[in-house]
């Protein structure tokens, strides 16, 4: 699988019109008397588009082939994974700062 960067540029404006629209038109049956599932369920999907969004932005970041991560901007002449150890050779861990604000990377 080949990836590029224009791919998760493209995946970051789509997330956040996704995410309205599932918050604009959710319906998530049941009452409050009882243990709701659905309601639960329906907060899971919500924080997907969080954890996609940042996903997309920590791939995009990452200017490397590595693993299953293969950026068609980043390979060798012969086609192979170009890594780059020197820069990207850490975990990513990425820090919030609020709600509807850009992750930074810590």
């Amino acid at each position: 699988m080949a990836r590029r960067a224009e791919g998760w540029r493209r995946a970051l404006a789509d997330i956040p019109v996704l995410e309205e629209e599932f918050h604009r038109e959710v319906r998530v049956l049941g009452s409050g008397d009882d243990i709701n599932q659905a309601l639960e369920k329906a907060g899971r999907v919500a924080d997907f588009f969080e954890l996609a969004a940042l996903m997309c932005r920590d791939a995009l970041d990452r200017e490397e082939s590595c693993g299953g991560h293969f950026r068609v901007e980043h390979q060798t002449p012969e086609g192979e994974a170009l890594r780059n150890d020197d820069d990207y050779a850490y975990v990513s861990a990425w820090g919030f700062t609020g709600p509807g604000a850009e992750p930074t990377l810590v």
